[in-house]
Order: structure tokens, then C-alpha cells, then sequence
């Protein structure tokens, strides 16, 4: 049950990358992370009843978590508006590295022969995406439907010199340089850390709390966060992106992910190293997004990488 539970969460929070990108093309990074965070904290009002009982302790590392949820948002948001989707979807997978280290350096868990595979696997599809060895690229880039040995563009989801332009949308910042891709790139590995360091608390505090208290408590303190963000960046916080339904759709997916993993978490026998793996199933909706949602280029390429990724996850679970 705990591993449906978490396959439910990988495969919503997938989802939830598609609304994030589509969102950010009507609204602003912060107005559309404002408002989800508000609106999701909303959602787990009704829970507040069930909420009551902690020890004061507890509440340390609930804000210790909720700061950073709070940083990582800001970075993966950041990040995912400049590089595509697809891009995205397999630099998140490297939060399996961060948080199967956490599983076994802090939490004792052993690895058997299959999940030490699968980490292998893992491991390599994510080397593969980095250092993109030049004969595959030629490879993907000369099956990838619309892209051809000639196209010269690298894996960043640009159109080639003979491509017509499309209109400009209406975000008219300029589109990420290969220096700047990299800075953005690091944002999205550092958000995955934090992730990571957010699930590893996840695992501890379940032990001792109920899913209502840990998901209204932190998300309480997530709105906190956001609140003095505001007052001391003065951060402008334009209130029509209450009508994007994407920011609805974000929330709504975010809080049923969120309380199936955390009950994930509290249920004997969960383990993060397994549950790490298996949250990657999103990868797959990410990449399908940019291939067929977003129109993305060179595709083909991080399919492989990616495919190799879930080898490793169904090797790591089996």
C-alpha cells in the first residue's frame, strides 16, 4: 500500500510540473508561488482540529523543514520557467542520489542486489544527461522527429538557425543563454538537495505525528516565510493570478500528494531509499509534457536517459 501511495505522489507531482510551467506563463515566478502556497494552505484548513498535540520540540523541526521546502520552491520555480520541462523532469531525478545517501549514511537502511543496481542505473541515466557522450547525441538528435544532424542546437530545447520564429509570449524576458541554462541548472540540482533533506525529515517526524499535523503545520510556516519574503523584498503580488486556473490545479494536486506520502511515511515497513526511487515516476509525465504539451526539441535523448532512470527504479522496487 505505502508504495502505491508513493507511485500516487510521483505521478501527481509530475503533473504538478506541467501546471508550474503553464502557470508561470500567465502570472510571475512569485505571484504564482504566493498564491499556491496560500491557496494550498486553504485546502488543509479543515484539518486544523486535528492538528492540536505536538510537543513544543517538534515544532523546531517542522520550521527546519518548512525553510527548506521554502528555499527549494523558489529555486525549482526559477529554474523550471528558464529550461524545459523535459529538462527539468530528469535533473529532478538526482534527488534519489541525496536522498538514498540520507537513507544510509543517517537512517541505517540497507541496499539489496537489486536496489544496489537500480542505483547504478539511476546514477548512469543521470551521468548520461550531463555529459551527453557525442555519439549518441548524433544518434538521438538524428531519430528525434523535427530535429536533424545538422541542427546545432544542444539539448536546451532551442529551434535551429532555420526555424521561423514563433510570436514572442507574453513574458518578453529573454531566453536563457547556455551560461545562464547552467546557473538554472544548479538551482534545479540544489532544490532537488533540499528536497531531499525535506524527505529524510518527513520520515523521522511521521514516526512521532499524524499526516494533518505535520501537512498544516508546515504549510503554515510556509506561509509565514513567504509573508516576511514579501515585506522585505516589497515583492509585488498582483491578486489576478487567483483567476489562473493552473494555480488552482497545483494546489489541489500538491495537498493529495503531499497527504499520500506523508501517510506513506508513517506506515511500518517504508523505507526512504525505495520510496526515493519510486517518487521518480513523475520524470516520465515531464518529458511526455515537453515532447507533446510543450513542443519541445531533442526529446529523444532524454527519453534514453530517462528510460535507463526507470529501469533502475523498477529493479530498485522489485
Amino acid at each position: 500500500m505505502w508504495m502505491l501511495l508513493v507511485l500516487i505522489y510521483g505521478l501527481l507531482k509530475g503533473a504538478r510540473e506541467i501546471a508550474k510551467k503553464k502557470a508561470m506563463e500567465r502570472n510571475s515566478v512569485m505571484e504564482v508561488l504566493v498564491i499556491y502556497t496560500l491557496i494550498s494552505f486553504l485546502l488543509v484548513v479543515p484539518s486544523a482540529p486535528k492538528a492540536g498535540g505536538l510537543e513544543p520540540h517538534f515544532f523546531i523541526w517542522i520550521a527546519i523543514k518548512s525553510i527548506f521546502i521554502f528555499v527549494a520552491w523558489i529555486f525549482s520555480f526559477h529554474s523550471l520557467k528558464k529550461i524545459p520541462i523535459s529538462l527539468y523532469g530528469v535533473l529532478d531525478l538526482s534527488r534519489v542520489l541525496f536522498a538514498t545517501s540520507l537513507g544510509i549514511f543517517v537512517l541505517g537502511e540497507t541496499l539489496n542486489i537489486n536496489q544496489i543496481f537500480g542505483l547504478i542505473f539511476v546514477s548512469a541515466g543521470l551521468l548520461l544527461l550531463k555529459f551527453k557522450p557525442r555519439f549518441l547525441i548524433k544518434l538521438f538528435k538524428y531519430n528525434d522527429e523535427g530535429a536533424s544532424k545538422s541542427d546545432k542546437s544542444d539539448l536546451e530545447g532551442t529551434a535551429s538557425s532555420t526555424t521561423i520564429p514563433a510570436p514572442a509570449p507574453v513574458d518578453t524576458t529573454p531566453p536563457a543563454s547556455r551560461h545562464s541554462t547552467t546557473f538554472y541548472v544548479i538551482l534545479a540540482l540544489t532544490s532537488c538537495m533540499l528536497n531531499a533533506g525535506s524527505g529524510f525529515l518527513d520520515k523521522i517526524l511521521m514516526q512521532d505525528m499524524t499526516s494533518s499535523q505535520l501537512q498544516f503545520w508546515y504549510m503554515l510556516f510556509l506561509i509565514c516565510y513567504y509573508l516576511l519574503y514579501i515585506l522585505i523584498t516589497r515583492e509585488k503580488i498582483h491578486f489576478t493570478v487567483f483567476k489562473n486556473p493552473w494555480v488552482w490545479a497545483m494546489a489541489i494536486m500538491f495537498v493529495i500528494a503531499d497527504k499520500s506520502l506523508f501517510i506513506a511515511n508513517g506506515m511500518e515497513g517504508s523505507r526512504i531509499t525505495v520510496m526515493t526511487l519510486i517518487k521518480q515516476s513523475g520524470c516520465i509525465v515531464t518529458i511526455l509534457a515537453g515532447r507533446f504539451i510543450f513542443k519541445e526539441k531533442n526529446t529523444g535523448y532524454r527519453f534514453f536517459c530517462a528510460g535507463i532512470v526507470i529501469l533502475g527504479i523498477v529493479l530498485g522496487v522489485m
